[in-house]
């Protein structure tokens, strides 16, 4: 005995949404989030020695903020001597953007649903 569906059946979205997916789990963390709202306050690079006590976490925990950060491209950074520097990168806003609008574009063709 099978089931009658109650509704059409949806058409399910099958683009490959891994890039997004991680940037957007690069996001889901408050400390990244604000490690991301400091650089684009600053107009120059930010030293990773700022971080620890500001976020109340400990270095390490920070570099691997900032790692994750980096690999999906939001951030940029430069060695000077024993310390890293971090910047936004130049397109870390379009690239959120970009991800955003493949996931939630702003006008969706709705079919009609008979019921």
């Amino acid at each position: 005995m099978s089931i009658q569906r109650a509704c059409p059946e949806a058409s399910v979205y099958r683009r490959d949404l891994d890039a997004e997916a991680a940037l957007f789990k690069a996001l889901a963390d408050p400390a990244r989030l604000a490690i991301l709202a400091t650089l684009i306050r600053n107009e120059h690079e930010v030293c990773v020695c700022d971080f620890p006590t500001a976020l109340a976490l400990n270095q390490s925990t920070i570099s691997h903020h900032l790692k994750i950060l980096k690999e999906v491209g939001l951030v940029s950074s430069v060695r000077r001597g024993t310390w890293g520097y971090y910047s936004l990168a130049p397109d870390a806003r379009a690239q959120i953007e970009t991800a955003l609008a493949t996931v939630l574009p702003t006008k969706v063709r709705i079919r009609s649903r008979i019921t």
